[in-house]
């Protein structure tokens, strides 16, 4: 199991940017699958991007082209980088780990054992 804490949510003007991290405890950090997830008032948690064991990448075509997840087993940290943000973006973001033997990603909700607190990301118009 693996403890996740959230931070750099906040408010900002839509065209802007936001740099969400997500800190992991453990040793086994570079053993984890890893993704983003976000919830909007009133919609269901939904997938945003996620990241391979060996750092490949995937991303919801919602968010392709504007968003980006990195992840620095060094630091037992995954980032999401979010640009051009819109209204539509607001919600709760959430990181989510699970440990995986193999390379692959994991885009459903409940493939995932350890879920941080999340963080709120405001997207005014």
């Amino acid at each position: 199991q693996v403890q996740l804490v959230e931070s750099g949510g906040g408010l900002v003007q839509a065209g802007g940017s936001l740099r969400l991290s997500c800190a992991a405890s453990g040793r086994t950090f570079s053993t984890y699958a890893l993704s983003w997830f976000r919830q909007a008032p009133g919609k269901e948690r939904e997938f945003v991007a996620g990241s391979t064991l060996s750092g490949s990448y995937t991303y919801a075509d919602s968010v392709k082209g504007r968003f980006t997840i990195s992840r620095d087993n060094a630091k037992n940290t995954v980032y999401l980088q979010m640009n051009s943000l819109k209204p539509e973006d607001t919600a709760v973001y959430y990181c989510a780990a699970r440990g995986s033997a193999f390379d692959s990603y994991y885009r459903l909700e409940s493939q995932y054992s350890d879920w941080g607190q999340g963080t709120q990301v405001t997207v005014s118009s």
